[in-house]
């Protein structure tokens, strides 16, 4: 031994441990942003559709609405109202359109069962219509509640049902990351699959930016932020 350490070695004994904690955060750091990585090329999006999104959140208005009257769901019309005139409730439209394996009663609008594939958890949800029911839910991507605080308190009856029932805004969900979820806004909630979190995004940006609703600062940075791990194709 010279100086403290080996001295086969040329460096102090320390060092040795010093390049195992550098590893051990290079590592720590890496993992999760290559799990990130991997788990948003599930859910790839153009860059067309990212440069779209990124163009329309720069557009929204920024800031909290203020003097808004308390939220009351009725103030959105019946719940799942038949606003396309097709016979069937938006909430059957929607469970047929996202579930596959689908079976419908007699009227042909009933979902009576499927599997759904659930983007916010990646887990597949078998639903069958009864008790169980709940286990799939109808999410308002853009919730009811923040769309009247950021605007749709202004609108007639008619707008807001028209709004609670656009399936452009509306996605069949397992239904215990619907409940965590609530009426919070990006700032408050994302999924809890983080590879679709840009796809959410930019689902809420749309339906902001074609209803003209407004986003708090907050919730502005945490949609750009879901912009950034966007994996795209041509």
């Amino acid at each position: 031994m010279r100086g403290g350490w080996p001295w086969w070695t040329g460096w102090p004994w320390w060092t040795g441990w010093a390049a195992v904690v550098v590893l051990g955060l290079v590592v720590g750091l890496g993992v999760p942003v290559l799990l990130r990585e991997r788990a948003s090329a599930r859910w790839p999006v153009t860059a067309a559709d990212l440069a779209a999104g990124r163009t329309a959140l720069d557009a929204l208005d920024v800031g909290t609405v203020l003097d808004v009257p308390p939220y009351d769901r009725a103030r959105f019309g019946t719940a799942w109202a038949d606003v396309d005139r097709n016979g069937c409730s938006t909430r059957d439209d929607v469970l047929r359109r996202d579930l596959t394996a689908v079976r419908l009663d007699t009227d042909r609008c009933t979902v009576l069962a499927g599997v759904l594939a659930d983007p916010y958890t990646g887990r597949r949800i078998p639903f069958r219509r009864g008790p169980g029911s709940a286990d799939v839910q109808v999410d308002h991507v853009v919730a009811l509640a923040d769309a009247w605080a950021s605007g749709a308190f202004a609108w007639d009856p008619r707008a807001r049902e028209r709004f609670a029932n656009d399936p452009a805004n509306l996605l069949a969900v397992d239904g215990a990351a619907n409940q965590d979820k609530g009426a919070a806004d990006a700032s408050g909630w994302l999924p809890p699959d983080p590879g679709y979190a840009c796809v959410y995004a930019l689902r809420q940006i749309r339906v902001k930016s074609a209803y003209a609703l407004s986003v708090t600062p907050p919730e502005r940075a945490a949609l750009a932020t879901a912009l950034t791990t966007c994996t795209t194709t041509p």
